[in-house]
């Protein structure tokens, strides 16, 4: 009886842990720090196409022939968001600078 009462103890103790996570109060608003710091560092800035580097070009031109960039974004991290077409299809690929395609 006092292992179900300590094993039960320890689940319960274990589930309030992965729920807890950090909050900042600032001026009376909470505010929850990880979703700040992924949020920042997703947001994406538009730049000309001509500004994407020549890997992440070159990438697009081996792995994707006759895909062509139509919009261009980059964030602090310097991970590409491109908008592509290839005839009358559009995707939305992620590389980083040195052209390695990435997931998001």
């Amino acid at each position: 009886m006092r292992n179900l009462v300590l094993v039960s103890a320890l689940a319960l103790g274990g589930f309030t842990s992965f729920a807890a996570t950090p909050v900042i109060f600032h001026d009376g608003i909470a505010e929850d720090i990880y979703e700040e710091v992924i949020s920042f560092q997703e947001e994406f800035k538009e730049i000309k196409v001509e500004e994407v580097p020549q890997a992440v070009q070159d990438a697009l031109a081996n792995d994707f022939p006759g895909a062509e960039i139509a919009k261009a974004y980059v964030n602090e991290a310097k991970e590409y968001k491109l908008e592509v077409t290839m005839g009358e299809e559009t995707a939305t690929l992620y590389a980083n600078e040195s052209g390695e395609w990435i997931q998001k």
